[in-house]
């Protein structure tokens, strides 16, 4: 389960009266040397962090010729929802063709909608990029999740903790796996953690953790479930887009 990567129905922030879009900070005093013909993610998205705090990685976008090569010295704008803050929010890219910039999300949890923009050579080129705010539940349920459940379901060791994933015979389903998860319902998700496995004919492997996490802790790793799901859990979670300039 990677980090990377809400409850409740899913909304947007163009229906909620609210002025979504974050201009960017002036890049006038940037001079562009170059150009490119496409915009494409280098890593940063899909990041989940705590609400109004800075995601834990950068933002990095890069900027490309016709050719697969990167471009220096081209413009790159970074904008999103209300609330969100760049660091810097423009930039021109440097020798290898890549612009970087640290995301500080809003104060509500939900999924963010955020976009990178280039001017390209004859028309705008925008990247779009997810990242999700967690809530207090959400958070909690991160916790948890690090202290009892990641060593099975997360695939990717780290230095904290050696994943036992590729030891199992059979393999656990990530958090992020919301093609699997997204079809459970929340009462099913609650009675494998409650009774392990078994309770919904699955590997006996599934410990229960009825006795172990209260009630509220249980439903705290549910939440938390669904907000890092992708593709995303659309029926539980607020999604804070940018307006665009049609929206009605």
């Amino acid at each position: 389960m990677t980090r990377r990567f809400v409850t409740h129905a899913v909304l947007l922030l163009t229906t909620m009266g609210a002025g979504c879009r974050r201009p960017a900070a002036p890049s006038a005093a940037l001079k562009p040397t170059g150009a490119g013909a496409a915009i494409v993610m280098s890593s940063g998205d899909k990041q989940a962090g705590p609400t109004g705090m800075v995601l834990a990685n950068p933002l990095v976008v890069q900027v490309n010729d016709d050719q697969g090569n990167g471009v220096a010295g081209a413009l790159v704008e970074f904008q999103g929802s209300a609330g969100v803050q760049f660091d810097p929010a423009a930039a021109l890219t440097d020798s290898s063709g890549q612009a970087t910039t640290a995301v500080r999300l809003g104060s509500m949890g939900g999924h963010y909608e955020l976009s990178a923009t280039t001017p390209g050579k004859g028309h705008p080129l925008t990247l779009q990029v997810g990242e999700t705010a967690l809530g207090y539940q959400q958070q909690l349920g991160s916790i948890l999740a690090d202290k009892y459940c990641s060593r099975c379901h997360d695939q990717e060791s780290s230095a904290a903790q050696v994943s036992n994933y590729d030891n199992l015979a059979v393999k656990p389903h990530t958090f992020t796996d919301g093609n699997t998860l997204n079809k459970m319902s929340d009462a099913d998700l609650l009675s494998i953690l409650q009774h392990g496995g078994p309770a919904l004919n699955r590997s006996a492997l599934m410990p229960s953790y009825g006795g172990t996490l209260t009630p509220a802790e249980l439903q705290a790793i549910i939440a938390y479930i669904r907000v890092v799901a992708d593709p995303q859990y659309r029926s539980a979670g607020v999604v804070y887009e940018q307006k665009r300039p049609n929206a009605r």
